[in-house]
């Protein structure tokens, strides 16, 4: 599946990033797989990945308008982010550095788009080519990304993203 939308700043290797949320997803998995639970078929899952859908690519598209409010509010307040080095954000962080005047994304692609359900909780990812400036100079990276969201209230929210970059060949 390919997914097109633009995003601005933080996701340049701060915002998408995470051991934690590989780690998390590998434990849901592990958990749901020993339970005999998984991505249920049916209407209920189909609605729930294309609402994921939508809240991604609206997301994302908040933060190219480097809109605040939207961005946070997609959050959970208990949010980290773990980028390719290791380093480790969270929900104040992640939005200050993200509409951060100095920091522009250009328009990109993600491609390989999954979602996957379990429950509360879903897994998103994708690979992504990102250009952009920070700081007035230009930068380029490539990376594969999971976004961990979780079902609060009702209401989906992204709890944890990390980013991992793949090398140039």
């Amino acid at each position: 599946m390919r997914r097109q939308h633009q995003v601005d700043a933080g996701r340049t290797g701060r915002v998408f990033t995470g051991l934690r949320a590989a780690a998390l997803g590998a434990l849901v998995a592990s958990l749901q797989a020993c339970t005999g639970l998984g991505a249920s078929p049916g209407a209920d899952t189909a609605a729930a990945v294309a609402e994921l859908g939508r809240l991604s690519a609206a997301w994302d598209d908040a933060i190219v308008r480097k809109d605040r409010a939207a961005i946070a509010d997609n959050m959970t307040e208990d949010f980290r982010q773990i980028g390719s080095a290791g380093e480790v954000e969270n929900k104040a962080s992640f939005v200050r550095d993200i509409v951060a005047d100095e920091l522009v994304i250009d328009p990109y692609t993600v491609e390989d788009f999954d979602v996957r359900v379990y429950g509360d909780t879903a897994l998103l990812s994708g690979r992504t080519r990102m250009t952009g400036r920070y700081a007035g100079k230009p930068f380029s990276t490539h990376y594969r990304y999971i976004d961990v969201y979780v079902r609060v209230n009702g209401r989906w929210k992204v709890c944890s993203v990390q980013t991992t970059r793949i090398a140039a060949p």
